[in-house]
């Protein structure tokens, strides 16, 4: 029987990832070139070291036992921590981290994200142990840019799955070693299109009124934190929908109602496809800021962020930067871009 210690090897809970993320043996041996009989030998090998069954026979889905979810969870926090280990040891060769991860809230601009993805890549690095040189390179960490709504643009990064979170809510208690500055405040409409029945209303409207119409509703991307539900009544039909762009464009042909940032509804409403009503229980302007984890170190000396988490910071310190965030969408990139 081999070692559980030598069992759980990064390869072995790479496998289990690629199992629970592909749903099947056959799917994950596609996803990592290897023919299905040699991955199912390989779970055997996984299940007989940790005498436990990580998956359930009787399924002919690849469904977890309660130890494989176990395993799984832990596994995935494992992987995170050996690509950040690998990430520190790159920092303090180079001072560039291997990959950089931000967290971006759905709210805010994505082509002012890409914007600064590609001023990023644009940088001249120096190019690290160059035989007396001073040629120079794009940086060479690797971005990595996660589309997070509501609590879980937080939850990645409190949860080590990314370095830098923009777009979360400003009120957060912040944990040890987190810091966080402001980024700016953005302002909700009530729209609804021209033709729905809420759009007959000219004086504001009481939830006794809501609570008849269906709302739209963004889910939350968060699966650890305890989700965040704005603005939904309690019995109230709700479409739920996976980011604020669908959310607009649901909006857009009427089949529901809600809030929307008004930069983002604004285009459309200067060009009368939604109309903005008001509302009994007005939602307030949401403050917003952006968050990373501090770095730390066991050296004398404060430790300092990594060239390119450094970079992202000093970008972000702009206030045209803060504004395109969070007031530049359009036509330019499609809704709400």
């Amino acid at each position: 029987m081999t070692d559980s210690r030598n069992a759980l090897t990064p390869e072995a809970l790479t496998m289990m990832d690629a199992i629970a993320r592909t749903g099947s043996f056959a799917a994950a041996a596609r996803h990592l070139g290897k023919v299905p009989s040699a991955l199912t030998y390989n779970v055997r090998q996984l299940e007989d070291a940790l005498d436990v069954l990580l998956f359930d026979r009787r399924s002919r889905q690849a469904t977890l036992t309660a130890a494989g979810q176990e395993l799984l969870d832990e596994g995935r926090r494992l992987l995170d921590e050996m690509e950040a280990v690998t990430s520190r040891v790159k920092r303090v060769a180079t001072g560039w981290e291997t990959q950089l991860t931000v967290a971006v809230d759905d709210i805010c601009s994505r082509s002012t994200i890409l914007d600064l993805c590609a001023a990023f890549y644009a940088e001249e690095a120096p190019i690290p142990r160059a035989a007396e040189t001073d040629a120079t390179s794009s940086p060479p960490t690797r971005l990595r840019i996660r589309n997070e709504v509501l609590a879980g643009t937080w939850e990645a990064l409190v949860t080590g799955q990314a370095d830098l979170a923009i777009g979360v809510a400003a009120s957060r208690e912040l944990p040890s070693g987190v810091t966080m500055k402001d980024l700016g405040a953005i302002e909700f409409v009530f729209a609804v299109a021209p033709h729905h029945p809420l759009a007959k209303c000219m004086t504001p409207i009481d939830d006794a009124e809501l609570i008849r119409h269906r709302a739209v509703a963004v889910a939350d991307s968060a699966s650890r934190l305890t989700p965040i539900t704005v603005n939904i009544l309690p019995g109230q039909a709700v479409l739920t929908v996976s980011d604020m762009r669908a959310k607009l464009a649901a909006q857009l042909i009427g089949v529901g109602c809600g809030f929307v940032p008004e930069p983002m509804a604004r285009e459309f409403i200067a060009a009368g496809q939604l109309v903005v009503r008001p509302v009994a229980r007005e939602r307030q302007p949401e403050r917003l800021g952006y968050a990373w984890r501090s770095p730390t170190g066991r050296r004398s000396g404060e430790p300092q962020p990594g060239l390119a988490l450094r970079w992202w910071l000093e970008r972000l310190a702009h206030d045209e930067t803060k504004r395109a965030l969070l007031d530049r969408y359009g036509s330019r990139g499609g809704i709400g871009a």
